[in-house]
């Protein structure tokens, strides 16, 4: 079975009564982490270190994402990667039991349980290889899968990413670059964009890239695990078996965009900078939105995954219900909570990452 299929055949079985279908929390949840072990490239430290005690970091060193709100499972994986709740349900299952709670009605009745939205915590512990993924008519007519993967990085540290092709690609050079594993050759012929703390950049599916080592990144991502790997070598993962989706390379890297482009194109991925608040990435609205928050303010409705960055404060119920928040905290928001108030702390100063659905 395929990521979103496994996802969908839990949440199914969620819906007719199974753990995790229980009534939508009427509040904010704070999550724990959720770091699937024994990744093939290094990482974790910073997450631990971010987090803190409280967070429930996983040890190790080859634990470099933490999936948050996650009902997304690793590729191939039947539940591997989903959230669970603290009631000992998935998120997947919840959601299925009563979409509108979670969702919102406009949303439930546009895409029932399709949350619509992925986010991680990722922790470069190394340079990632060069990869892409694939776009939503790729993943529908090869996979039979209503997503493809264009994400985004709000960055946490400074680092530098490799992004996309400074030249057009033969699709001859392409494939012999990934025969031969060629990473210099790769690497040459891509663009190198440094990221400060602060800055965000959308990364439509298909573009070729490595996140840098050092970088730690707030990820939003369509809600599948579909990877196409240009480069493995010297990676704990076969990439001619683990690298092309089970589609084989000659149909995979058909989804890997080899149009060069010019530096221009590449700074204008990058939105907003560390100052700018509000909406960072207006073009990334048709596959999720992501909003920066530096002092009090209003939320509508609606289901989020909140990565608080710096500070302390709470989430104000309508009801006056508070859920305390610090640096490190993961929040998952239900529809059901309604409008709610963000908070700092009187001389703490809060920062918050609201990660978002597109919208219905």
């Amino acid at each position: 079975m395929t990521t979103e299929q496994t996802t969908v055949a839990g949440a199914v079985a969620g819906a007719s009564g199974g753990a995790g279908s229980g009534p939508a929390p009427a509040g904010p949840v704070i999550l724990p982490a959720n770091q699937p072990a024994d990744r093939f490239y290094a990482g974790g430290a910073r997450i631990a270190g971010f987090r803190g005690p409280a967070g429930a970091p996983a040890g190790g060193d080859h634990v470099p994402e933490d999936w948050v709100g996650s009902t997304t499972t690793l590729f191939g994986e039947d539940t591997l990667g989903l959230t669970r709740l603290p009631g000992g349900g998935t998120l997947a299952d919840a959601v299925a039991a009563d979409p509108v709670a979670w969702l919102g009605p406009e949303r439930a009745a546009a895409h029932g349980a399709d949350v619509g939205l992925l986010v991680k915590l990722l922790d470069a512990g190394e340079r990632l290889p060069v990869h892409a993924h694939p776009d939503v008519p790729f993943a529908a007519r090869h996979l039979g899968l209503a997503h493809g993967k264009t994400e985004a990085w709000v960055a946490m540290t400074a680092a530098p990413v490799h992004l996309g092709f400074r030249r057009d690609v033969a699709v001859e050079d392409l494939r012999r670059w990934v025969d031969a594993q060629d990473a210099p050759a790769m690497l040459d012929a891509m663009h190198v964009l440094h990221l400060e703390p602060g800055d965000a950049v959308l990364v439509p599916a298909g573009l070729p890239h490595a996140i840098g080592a050092g970088a730690f990144v707030v990820e939003l991502q369509e809600p599948t695990d579909l990877s196409i790997l240009v480069e493995w070598a010297g990676f704990a993962i076969d990439g001619t078996v683990a690298g092309h989706l089970g589609l084989g390379f000659d149909t995979a890297l058909a989804a890997v965009d080899r149009r060069g482009r010019s530096a221009a194109e590449i700074a204008a991925l990058r939105g907003a900078r560390d100052g700018d608040t509000g909406d960072l990435l207006p073009d990334a609205a048709p596959f999720f939105r992501v909003e920066r928050w530096r002092a009090a303010g209003e939320w509508d409705a609606g289901f989020a995954v909140a990565v608080v960055v710096d500070g302390a404060g709470a989430l104000v119920s309508p009801d006056g219900g508070r859920t305390p928040v610090r640096r490190g905290s993961t929040v998952l928001v239900p529809w059901s909570a309604g409008a709610l108030r963000l908070e700092p702390d009187a001389g703490a100063g809060l920062e918050v990452l609201r990660c978002r659905p597109p919208a219905a």
